[in-house]
């Protein structure tokens, strides 16, 4: 019998679909007024000091960046009090998953996790031949730890926590992770995905991982949110530096790239447009909250730059998200999340939520004569 030249396990996933780009929207429907409500980016955009760092370095392209970027660490060393040897770089949190995957997960080993989580974790998972363990959502949207914690066991390699998650915005508690924690055995590792920490942290009962000193976890944050440079892929990761030392052997040399160190580390020292960022979201989040409300939908409460609404149908959620296209408004339908009678909006800024709202009210009127608003 003939060996297989592609393995099951890579024939039967499915590549992973971005948000539809701006200039393709252009160039399919025309529009020269759009805005991109489909990825979670920073609406307000990079930091100046992001920028004038990424703007200098160009000189120096015709070089390899810094191996072991000792810049860009020493300044998360400083912010976060931790070891160099504490930290690992990657071309975006997920290209850090990818070295996880690579150096821990084997085929048939176990890894325990939600229904309808970030799926480019679920992506890396499968293509190791990993026996992915799915756990239901409370009916809050929210993982369910206890549910998680019986389905943790002495096969269990990994654990994926998206805290807080994508897509629905939801967190686990400081209760939630302690009582998980308890039924986490010293082999089994947990990958705490904070893709969103900076939203979320200011909340009374979020588990900041930094408040923490699990030799099996391993934090994974990010500048592609709140610091505003997801065009040049860079994230971080945090754990003991036994974990840290065998990602770094399996890690490829030279990521991520000079431009992409040199914009984290302007970001890194620009808070005033962190907070602008933090403060623009918040008001945004209030509005479109109670906009979405107002006109019939049910929005899950978030704790991120986004909103996910439930449509009640995949129909639905295609009509909508094609209308809006049509008026230049970008929105995440959630099909490949499993969650087809759901959208994801992004917020943005104040001039894009009225051009959204604007939409909508060209949108609605049919909607709801096609469809009423039962989801």
């Amino acid at each position: 019998m003939q060996k297989k030249l592609v393995p099951d396990y890579i024939e039967k996933l499915e590549v992973y679909q971005a948000g539809k780009p701006i200039d393709e929207l252009a160039r399919e429907k025309g529009l020269t007024k759009i805005s991109k409500l489909a990825s979670n980016e920073n609406p307000l955009g990079p930091s100046p000091f992001a920028i004038r760092e990424m703007t200098n370095a160009l000189w120096d392209v015709h070089r390899y960046p810094d191996m072991f970027a000792h810049e860009l660490k020493n300044s998360l060393s400083r912010l976060y009090n931790l070891k160099p040897q504490n930290i690992i770089l990657g071309n975006g949190s997920e290209g850090i998953m990818g070295y996880i995957v690579r150096a821990f997960l084997q085929p048939n080993e176990e890894v325990v996790t939600s229904e309808n989580t970030f799926i480019g974790f679920l992506i890396l998972a499968k293509s190791v031949g990993a026996k992915l363990i799915q756990v239901p959502r409370g009916a809050d949207y929210k993982y369910d730890v206890v549910a998680m914690a019986k389905k943790i066991n002495e096969n269990t390699k990994i654990v994926y926590i998206a805290n807080p998650d994508n897509p629905t915005g939801t967190y686990i508690t400081k209760e939630e992770f302690d009582f998980l924690m308890k039924h986490v055995p010293s082999h089994t590792i947990v990958i705490l995905d904070e893709a969103y920490f900076e939203f979320a942290q200011s909340h009374w009962d979020y588990p900041d991982s930094m408040n923490y000193r699990y030799d099996n976890v391993i934090t994974l944050r990010t500048f592609s949110k709140a610091y505003g440079i997801s065009g040049v892929r860079c994230g971080y990761g945090f754990g003991h530096d036994y974990l840290i030392g065998n990602l770094h052997k399996v890690k490829l040399p030279f990521e991520p790239g000079l431009i992409a160190q040199k914009g984290a580390f302007g970001a890194l020292k620009d808070y005033p447009h962190l907070e602008r960022t933090l403060l623009n979201n918040k008001e945004q989040y209030e509005i479109l909250f109670d906009y979405l409300t107002e006109h019939g939908f049910k929005p899950i409460p978030s704790v991120t730059n986004f909103i996910t609404i439930k449509t009640g149908s995949e129909e639905k959620s295609l009509y909508l998200f094609n209308e809006l296209l049509n008026h230049g408004v970008i929105i995440r339908p959630l099909r490949a999340n499993l969650m087809p009678d759901h959208v994801r909006i992004s917020i943005g800024t104040k001039e894009e939520m009225n051009h959204f709202y604007e939409a909508m009210s060209e949108v609605m009127p049919k909607y709801k004569e096609k469809y009423g608003m039962k989801s």
